[in-house]
């Protein structure tokens, strides 16, 4: 174990190591690295990572924040990523130059990740047997000034985190100021905490700049490209979304990564949907006791027309399976948001991945297809929490979400969201009068050719409006039947419906080279790596279009991109290339064309292994 090793670092009044060739000072790097923090889960480090990622924001530096950490217990060890990019690169970096270890249990790990020419930060009792000739050393006393600075021995473990916040300030050029800010900001302006720990930070920085003696070519300077812009998580956006949409009823079942998303809910509904006379609550939200349970109150609050959502990742998909069946049988709205990890089974519900694809829009029995919406970043997050809304009761069906915990769980740069422009779509829904002036309806009968039929909801006074909500056959007046001809006919409109679901699914986002040979082909999370992958392949000389599927089922556009080129390559995050054989289903006399470019690894996609992938098949595998 490391904590046996004894071998001692470089000494922090130095900050380089003596016995190693230092490298020499290079020209500055400025804006342009990416900062691993490594710690562990529990001691607090969060909110030190975001005071760094918010101050660098601040400051109008591009970032992109990614937190990566264990699914087991308290600590274990935990990882914190920021990218700082002044060409406004979000996604993640497969390099990184500036590393913080504090916890000696992945030092070793830690150190070795460090790129040639990087900066190795560590909490100076911490020992490694190994060291390098090609990195920069800084120790600081991390326990020491948080016992100086921190008389509460309870929050001196939390507080620790500041040390190498106030390291940072000196060693990059982070204004301290900014930092302060965040943490005003994250303690929602309560000073006991925020002086707490900006008395480490400032000591911390104080220390750094007495004893540490700058030898790394990485600071940061003051940018003005964030400006107009926010951070927030996917989850939040997609909860805001839902609350600006009208939902009015949500149940759920704890399971990460998506548990956030109904804490959102929590956290707002009280604030922005409270009747403005009563002050009463006009939502409820309920946490079932599984998956299953919360699917089955979800579908019965949309029966009786309620805008009913629930949010969960894989493992409570497979539970929901059963009454995704029904709603798209019985043809009942609902919102189901999938914030996806690793799989099969439970998997790893920490890591990220794009695995469920195929399993929701197929899920249930027989012939169920949904329709699935396919945010890729959180101002869709936002609009797609609404919209999906709009979109289930319109098609009188289930509604899909696919997010993941990528987009959902870390913090992203966004425009600030915009109000829904449109009022709410509440579908083909018939009022008593029109009842009473047919004397009667039938539910599941096609009047409009588009495969929806009209429904009432509980309330209608109209002695015409009750029906029979089935999941057995039906015939189009809702009555039992097991006549061949009326199951088929059923199934025939469900069919019809889907292709109208087709036409109102958002379109996809389309760049086109007109000299590109070589087209792309992703969605959700994966954008901000295939936008730089670009840039990387046009640095080859490979020129490339893009189309970012936002929806499923696909329309005309995505036809139509794959006969402009002669090769696609589909980039997703899981092991089998599940949208690619989705993208050769809907246009088989291309599907030849069609290449996966996938990988599960449970980390975000990088830009480079993105454009390597590709870059391979296209100079060693390429056909004809």
């Amino acid at each position: 174990m490391l904590r046996d090793v004894t071998t001692p670092l470089p000494p922090k009044e130095i900050g380089v190591n003596p016995q190693a060739s230092v490298p020499t000072m290079s020209e500055p790097i400025v804006n342009d690295f990416s900062i691993m923090v490594a710690t562990k889960n529990g001691s607090g480090s969060q909110t030190a990572n975001l005071a760094l990622l918010r101050a660098l924001f601040k400051m109008g530096i591009p970032v992109s924040g990614k937190n990566v950490f264990p699914s087991n217990i308290q600590g274990r060890p935990t990882w914190y990523f920021i990218r700082v990019s002044k060409d406004g690169y979000i996604a993640r970096r497969d390099t990184t130059e500036i590393v913080v270890s504090l916890n000696p249990e992945s030092a070793l790990e830690d150190h070795a990740a460090v790129a040639p020419g990087g900066v190795f930060i560590y909490a100076d009792d911490i020992g490694l047997p190994i060291q390098r000739n090609d990195i920069h050393y800084y120790a600081i006393p991390v326990k020491e000034l948080a016992r100086a600075h921190e008389s509460d021995p309870k929050l001196r473990t939390y507080v620790a985190n500041m040390v190498y916040v106030g390291a940072l300030c000196y060693l990059l050029g982070i204004d301290v100021d900014e930092v302060e800010a965040a943490l005003k900001y994250h303690f929602k302006g309560k000073p006991k905490p925020v002086e707490s720990n900006m008395r480490v930070v400032r000591a911390a920085l104080a220390w750094a700049s007495e004893h540490l003696i700058k030898t790394d070519p990485y600071r940061v300077e003051r940018m003005d490209k964030t400006k107009g812009l926010i951070l927030i998580d996917g989850n939040t956006a997609a909860a805001l979304g839902a609350i600006y949409g009208g939902v009015t009823f949500v149940a759920w079942y704890p399971i990460t990564p998506a548990t956030s998303l109904a804490d959102a809910l929590y956290q707002y509904l009280p604030k922005l949907r409270l009747d403005p006379e009563t002050k009463r609550p006009t939502y409820a939200i309920v946490q079932a006791e599984d998956e299953l349970a919360a699917l089955g109150m979800v579908m019965g609050a949309g029966w009786a027309g309620a805008r009913a959502m629930t949010s969960t990742s894989g493992p409570g998909i497979s539970l929901m399976a059963e009454f995704a069946g029904l709603g798209f049988f019985a043809e009942i709205p609902a919102v189901i948001w999938d914030v996806q990890r690793v799989g099969p089974a439970t998997g790893l519900p920490t890591r990220t991945s794009q695995g469920d694809i195929l399993k929701v829009h197929y899920l249930g029995h027989g012939d169920a297809k949904h329709p699935v919406l396919l945010p890729g970043n959180v101002a869709e997050c936002f609009e797609f929490g609404w919209r999906a809304f709009d979109l289930a009761e319109r098609l009188q069906t289930p509604i899909f979400v696919l997010s993941d915990l990528d987009l959902g769980m870390n913090q992203w740069m966004s425009p600030p969201f915009e109000y829904p422009d449109q009022p709410m779509d509440r579908g083909k829904v018939l009022t008593e009068e029109q009842v009473n002036a047919s004397k009667g309806f039938a539910r599941y009968k096609d009047v409009d050719g588009d495969g929806i039929g009209w429904r009432t909801l509980p309330g209608n006074q109209s002695p015409f409006a009750a029906y029979f909500t089935r999941g057995s056959g039906h015939n189009e007046r809702a009555l039992l039947s097991e006549r061949p001809e009326d199951w088929e006919n059923n199934m025939l409109r469900l069919q019809r419906k889907f292709e109208t679901a087709r036409k109102l699914m958002p379109r996809p986002v389309v760049e086109l080279d007109p000299e590109a040979e070589v087209g792309i082909i992703g969605f959700g999370s994966t954008d901000p790596a295939i936008q730089e992958a670009r840039d990387l392949l046009r640095q080859q000389g490979v020129l490339t279009s893009y189309l970012r599927l936002r929806a499923l089922p696909m329309n005309e556009d995505t036809t139509l991109f794959l006969a402009a080129h002669k090769r696609i390559y589909v980039v997703e995050v899981n092991a089998e290339g599940q949208l690619a054989q989705l993208v050769q289903l809907h246009a088989p006399h291309d599907a030849a064309k069609v290449r996966s470019i996938h990988k599960l690894d449970g980390l975000p996609l990088s830009a480079r292994w993105i454009s390597e992938a590709i870059l391979y098949q296209e100079t060693y595998k390429r056909e004809g």
